[in-house]
């Protein structure tokens, strides 16, 4: 059986809802949607996102109007996750995961390390221990970790590198550990099927940064490299609006 995945951090919910998310959602049917940034609470996931064999998972944060992990499925989890199991992360609500069958499906909102690099060091620990997260869940069953990661891995992940290289989402440090994470037996979809620059999920909604490309790639799908074989396509939806970010999306054998 062959699965579409579609992840897309929306910025708003109830903005996104304006846009024609359901429509969206309706249209393409993917077996899971993970949703990120959606700034939304308990009881406020819209009726019309159920429809369709779809069961609505969230994980919000404590903080209203913030942050925020939503994960729309037709199969039906074994288990939930929400969170990693430690409160200085988790009241956030950042991951929203569900355990299949045959893998685990991790929906993740990584942090923003901000404008001044404020969050650095908050993100980087954030991003450790998800790495150990993730490599306990792979013990299990193999692994499949999708959305807004904030971090353009390589130069060509980015179209302006160099005036980049100081600031939030291309530090050194956000991309080393991106490279120690793929080093450590994960694979970044995408670049299994293209390898060119110029391809990005993310505009500036200042400078008309999208209509001339000026973007970075943060959205991604990683899998643990015994899931690799099963991957058939992946890809980002760059002619996709309806927020600052392009949805991105995984075809893989369940």
């Amino acid at each position: 059986m062959v699965i579409k995945l579609i992840s897309w951090n929306v910025n708003g919910l109830r903005a996104a809802m304006k846009s024609g998310l359901s429509g969206f959602i309706q249209k393409e049917s993917p077996d899971i949607m993970a949703m990120q940034e959606v700034k939304i609470s308990q009881g406020q996931v819209p009726l019309e996102l159920s429809s369709g064999g779809y069961t609505a998972y969230l994980n919000p944060a404590e903080k209203k109007g913030y942050s925020g992990t939503l994960t729309l499925s037709k199969i039906h989890p074994v288990s939930l996750i929400r969170g990693i199991g430690n409160p200085e992360f988790d009241a956030e609500g950042r991951i929203m995961g569900l355990e299949l069958d045959n893998f685990y499906f991790l929906n993740v909102y990584f942090p923003n390390s901000q404008r001044g690099l404020t969050r650095l060091d908050y993100k980087l620990a954030f991003n450790s221990e998800f790495h150990r997260f993730c490599n306990k869940l792979r013990e299990r069953k193999p692994v499949v970790i999708t959305g807004d990661f904030n971090v353009a891995h390589r130069e060509i992940d980015i179209a302006n590198p160099k005036s980049n290289e100081h600031n939030a989402g291309f530090t050194k440090e956000e991309r080393d550990w991106m490279s120690e994470f793929l080093d450590d037996g994960y694979v970044d979809t995408f670049r299994m099927f293209n390898g060119d620059p110029g391809h990005y999920s993310w505009w500036s909604y200042m400078h008309n940064a999208r209509s001339r490309n000026i973007g970075w790639r943060i959205d991604y799908f990683v899998v643990s490299a015994d899931m690799k074989s099963r991957v058939k396509d992946a890809g980002i939806m760059e002619e996709v609006t309806g927020s600052d970010h392009a949805p991105v999306y995984l075809v893989l054998d369940y």
